[in-house]
């Protein structure tokens, strides 16, 4: 189809779809020499993220709703058997139906092990070919479950839109795109682009194949560091055309990169020029104290100098101050089922190698908890609990060390689940301005305060009548919650 008949394709469907939806095997009527249904049905799928179209299941468009993003979620208990299946054709086209036995069962292992050492000291991973389908084995699951608990509650607090443009820096082999994908209906329009240099593309790729009419995804095998996400809203690459008038992604998300980064402040501030003013950057990084702690790191850096503002779940409550506790901060679901890839790999066969040494440990090899901390990030200012405390009633963590044993009021986040380890409940706790670590101690449940277990993690609490006391092993402050102190969640 020549490019006047594209036009024609284009511009019958501007009209139509004002009117009823748009089917092809009417528009071909109108345009020159009635090109097949089929081409014009490619011209209107190449053309939906400008035009705002989505495909209906009997092949029709229509425009995607101008509304927020709703969908029904109810946790994760298990990774996609289609998934699966997909990730096992990998492993069996490299290394054949036997992949998790011998030499490459044993190669898959201590590429797995070398990948779990190289993060904990904090190296920097390089991802060949067979790096990658081993980081996919371990982590592709529960990569996924994170992303869609995360991504669940910006849907839950209406801050994603149905029509939705996507942009997933160092988006690895594609847990997180799974992840959204799955979560959203089936008439939401998606302009997805991932940025990823290594050969975890191919692997991305690959899962992208199976992502439904509506998505429309676009990889860029670049570094993070060297892209420039600004050519995407200026019409270079999708996005920003006459039709679509709208600035920026809705959505930027750094899931688990920021650690392997040269200087991931500097990175994410140059990204956010690509955000919407109504977007959201999300920070995602595993539950680890390095990378926790260095997700909390570049957070409150790029919050502290601007334009970036944190919508949630470590809330600044009070303005003028910042936090300097170290904040190893993250949230805990629960287990999802261990997928039979990961399972038939744990279980598999050493061969002649040498790799699968006397080390090797049951369960080693599988990888079904979700832990993660995360951050949201906005360019308007907006916050999750948005409302300053009055300092007449209220105390600031800033100033815990003036009030030690005295019985005081708070509103602060519950920033962890429970930290003890068989004695009073133990949780983290933040307002924005400390300078050390707090943490609500339960000594003595009641109706009065049963809100401080009940609460989710990031929920925003008033404390009332607690007790404040230095706990002088942990050099840290002790919020006592006992019989006499009121805890209430605040509403968002």
């Amino acid at each position: 189809m020549n490019a006047d008949q594209r036009e024609q394709v284009r511009s019958n469907a501007k009209y139509l779809r004002e009117v009823r939806p748009i089917d092809p095997d009417e528009i071909h009527e109108y345009v020159d020499g009635q090109p097949h249904p089929a081409a014009v049905k490619q011209v209107l799928r190449e053309s939906a993220v400008d035009l705002g179209l989505v495909e209906r299941e009997d092949g029709t468009f229509k425009p995607v709703d101008e509304e927020p993003l709703s969908t029904a979620f109810h946790g994760v208990e298990a990774f996609p058997v289609e998934h699966g299946r997909l990730l096992e054709d990998m492993l069996v086209e490299r290394y054949g139906a036997g992949w998790p036995d011998g030499d490459s069962g044993d190669r898959l292992r201590e590429r797995i092990r070398a990948i779990k050492d190289d993060y904990y000291h904090q190296r920097d991973v390089a991802y060949d070919a067979e790096t990658a389908l081993a980081y996919a084995v371990y982590h592709l699951p529960d990569y996924y479950a994170v992303a869609q608990y995360v991504l669940a509650d910006l849907i839950r607090d209406g801050l994603l839109p149905k029509r939705l443009r996507v942009l997933d820096v160092g988006a690895g082999v594609g847990g997180p795109a799974l992840g959204l994908h799955d979560l959203l209906p089936e008439d939401a329009l998606v302009d997805y682009h991932a940025v990823e240099p290594s050969d975890a593309a191919d692997v991305l790729e690959a899962m992208l194949a199976e992502t439904g009419r509506n998505v429309y995804p676009t990889i860029h095998r670049e570094t993070a560091e060297s892209f420039d996400p600004a050519a995407l809203i200026e019409g270079e690459s999708g996005g920003g055309s006459d039709e679509d008038d709208r600035a920026g992604f809705d959505l930027i998300l750094f899931s688990n990169v920021l650690s392997e980064l040269d200087d991931p402040e500097s990175v994410v501030r140059r990204y956010t020029d690509a955000l919407a003013p109504d977007g959201t950057i999300v920070g995602l990084a595993p539950a680890d104290r390095n990378t926790a702690i260095g997700l909390r790191e570049v957070e409150r850096a790029v919050a502290d100098r601007g334009p970036l503002a944190i919508y949630g779940p470590t809330v600044r409550l009070w303005p003028g101050v910042t936090p300097a506790d170290d904040c190893w901060s993250f949230d805990v679901k629960p287990d999802i089922e261990v997928p039979a890839f990961q399972r038939r790999l744990d279980e598999g066969d050493p061969g002649e190698s040498g790799l699968d040494g006397p080390e090797r440990r049951d369960g080693e090899f599988v990888n079904a908890d979700v832990q993660y901390a995360y951050t949201f990030l906005r360019r308007d200012g907006r916050r999750r609990v948005d409302f300053t405390p009055d300092d007449s009633r209220v105390a600031r963590f800033a100033d815990s060390d003036d009030h030690v044993t005295d019985r005081l009021n708070y509103y602060a986040a519950k920033l962890s689940h429970d930290l003890s380890e068989g004695g009073n409940d133990l949780f983290r706790v933040g307002d924005g301005s400390q300078q050390v670590d707090h943490f609500a101690v339960l000594t003595e449940e009641s109706t009065l305060n049963a809100d401080l277990r009940a609460a989710d993690y990031g929920d925003v609490l008033s404390f009332e009548n607690v007790l404040v006391l230095w706990n002088d092993d942990e050099e840290a402050y002790n919020l006592v919650v006992d019989g006499e102190t009121v805890v209430d969640r605040v509403p968002v």
